[in-house]
């Protein structure tokens, strides 16, 4: 008989093989009865023997695959591949080129399958709604692209404070602000006071995809009397925002420092955005400054 997954397979090999152990019938006879081979009604005894089973037991649909894959590997490599996770705590990658080091031969997908079947990897959820790509727009004018970020500054006791940063793609002009806060709802009163102070409509707002520019911060964008579209730059894809994430580091490079003090700070950035913006030129547009480019100019 072959192998199957029937729920009543169990229950008829318990029947055949009690015809020989409890009305003293032969194999051929049962074999007969039942409709398969006297060897099947042999194995079914033998099984039932070997699992020490009960009279009225049924005899269970064991798998047919074996218990160690002939081509699985070492149980010595699988140690070592749980052994440097939970110690590094380090990607795949790296530990399949630690192990290399030591002279540990495998492959890159094994050390992968093994780390997924010991439930040391982090699966993407199903219940994740896929955010909808948007389109780059081309920038031809102030405002068509406006890309924003925040930069995160520590306290000495640990606590953090924030620096809000904005860049018009068109005309690098530039805004700024301090705040003790980060969420979404100081992101969006960010982002008005930026569009005000650079006097510009914003056709696309570009963002990464930190938590105080998520669903609330898009859904209070879309519900401006002027909407605002907002895009996301790709998950561990700084270059998407290079021209924001270069001016976070002019600002830090030339107006921060690395402890900026709090009581100061607002006076500085104000000081830095007239420089910046007005008196600084950029090679980004041809050696012009931002000020000339915005509509009010």
């Amino acid at each position: 008989m072959s192998y199957n997954t029937s729920p009543y397979a169990p229950r008829a090999r318990r029947e055949a093989i009690n015809l020989v152990l409890q009305q003293g019938l032969t194999k051929a006879e049962v074999a007969r009865r039942t409709g398969v081979h006297r060897s099947t009604i042999s194995k079914w005894l033998k099984k039932a023997k070997d699992l020490d089973l009960a009279w009225s037991a049924n005899i269970p649909t064991l798998k047919s695959a074996p218990k160690i894959h002939p081509n699985a590997i070492d149980r010595a490599i699988t140690e070592a591949i749980i052994k440097e996770r939970k110690q590094t705590k380090c990607c795949g990658k790296i530990i399949h080129l630690e192990l290399l080091d030591r002279g540990v031969i495998t492959s890159l997908s094994s050390v992968n399958r093994t780390l997924k079947r010991a439930g040391l990897t982090r699966d993407v959820t199903k219940w994740k709604t896929p955010r909808k790509r948007i389109k780059r727009p081309p920038v031809n004018h102030p405002g068509d692209l406006v890309q924003a970020d925040t930069i995160h500054f520590y306290r000495p006791n640990g606590s953090r404070f924030y620096v809000y940063t904005m860049l018009d793609l068109y005309s690098r002009a530039t805004y700024a602000e301090y705040s003790s806060e980060c969420s979404q709802k100081t992101s969006l009163t960010f982002i008005l006071r930026g569009r005000d102070y650079l006097g510009i409509n914003i056709s696309m707002l570009q963002t990464d995809n930190g938590g105080e520019f998520l669903l609330e911060f898009e859904r209070r964008l879309s519900n401006l009397p002027e909407p605002i579209p907002l895009r996301h730059s790709r998950v561990r894809q700084s270059n998407d925002n290079a021209h924001i994430e270069r001016f976070n580091r002019t600002i830090q490079e030339e107006c921060l420092t690395k402890r900026p003090r709090e009581d100061i700070i607002k006076d500085k950035i104000t000081d830095y955005l007239i420089y910046y913006n007005q008196f600084r030129r950029h090679l980004g547009i041809n050696g012009n400054y931002p000020i000339n480019l915005l509509p009010r100019c």
